[in-house]
């Protein structure tokens, strides 16, 4: 009965079934209420968490291979991203090319706050992580 609707779509209903919500009653609230991560963030929270595993040397080598370390490069250890664990970004021309990991892995990695790049429990960074996509999406401030 889903099967081909968007992702959105598919979170929508899954909130309003487990609220009992009327299909045109607000969908936004709801998610808060149950903590759930709009698409976009569920899609980053992954990349990170992936990238986590590759920044630590826990990954297996074709994820390790995909990416590279700034602090590796030459030209670029100098850099202050080479210190904050961050990853260099191949340039691709096309769209298609912006969402293989290699690419949007470490867009999403190096976009999170250095803090967060840094922590080595992974127990830990989902907690944070999670929270700091949650307040992205919301607009949540502390």
């Amino acid at each position: 009965m889903l099967a081909g609707l968007p992702a959105s779509s598919v979170l929508h209903a899954a909130a309003q079934f487990v609220l009992g919500l009327q299909p045109r009653d607000h969908v936004t609230a709801a998610l808060q209420t149950l903590h759930w991560l709009p698409v976009r963030q569920r899609i980053t929270y992954k990349l990170c968490l992936l990238m986590h595993v590759v920044a630590f040397g826990y990954a297996p080598t074709y994820l390790l291979d995909a990416t590279v370390p700034v602090s590796v490069l030459p030209g670029k250890a100098h850099l202050r991203s080479a210190d904050s664990e961050c990853f260099d970004v191949p340039r691709v021309s096309w769209s298609v090319g912006s969402r293989a990991f290699s690419v949007a892995g470490p867009q999403a990695w190096n976009r999170l706050p250095a803090a967060l790049r840094l922590t080595d429990c992974i127990a830990r960074i989902k907690r944070q992580l999670k929270t700091v996509l949650f307040m992205e999406a919301y607009c949540v401030c502390q």
